[in-house]
């Protein structure tokens, strides 16, 4: 079973002040023309996104030097829950230190950024600087704790700080 995390991207969420993404009809056989070709205008944050090191952080790795390691694998839905249980936090610049000492590949989560929404430089700043990827913009509605096999990987733009992702679970027994 595949659990689709994905936002849909013409009708997404996005960061206050980022545009909205737009569907660009370029060809249509109901026009006439010999196939459908649609176009698109989007922020590389929109939506379900990654970010990388080089977004917040000088000389930080671009999305396609951070490989697809943090992407692809192993994923604990109740991990980031405990870790913050132990660490007594929420998303906070106390809890990226945490999820940074404990050096975490990836935290994803369902806002369109990672921190307080008015001010997330900080904790961008903590989990980027430790290369800790944020998969944000997820959506978790019915997705029970638990273990999981994670495909988040983005879209292979050479050079950038952030990129669409298809994100989808697979429960592990």
């Amino acid at each position: 079973m595949l659990i689709d995390i994905t936002q849909e991207l013409f009708h997404c969420r996005v960061y206050p002040g980022d545009p909205q993404p737009e569907r660009i009809r370029l060809q249509s056989l109901e026009n006439g023309d010999s196939c459908s070709l649609t176009g698109f205008r989007m922020c590389a944050h929109n939506g379900t996104h990654a970010d990388a090191p080089c977004h917040f952080v000088p000389n930080g790795k671009t999305l396609d030097q951070m490989g697809l390691e943090p992407f692809v694998g192993a994923a604990d839905a109740g991990a980031a829950q405990r870790i913050l249980i132990a660490g007594k936090a929420t998303v906070t610049e106390e809890a990226a230190g945490v999820f940074a000492s404990a050096k975490l590949l990836l935290l994803g989560n369902e806002s369109q950024t990672v921190g307080p929404e008015d001010a997330p430089r900080q904790v961008h700043l903590i989990l980027l600087g430790a290369e800790c990827v944020l998969l944000e913009g997820i959506v978790l509605d019915g997705v029970e704790e638990g273990r999981y096999f994670l495909s988040a990987a983005p879209l292979n733009l050479g050079g950038c700080e952030g990129a669409p992702c298809r994100a989808y679970l697979i429960p592990l027994s």
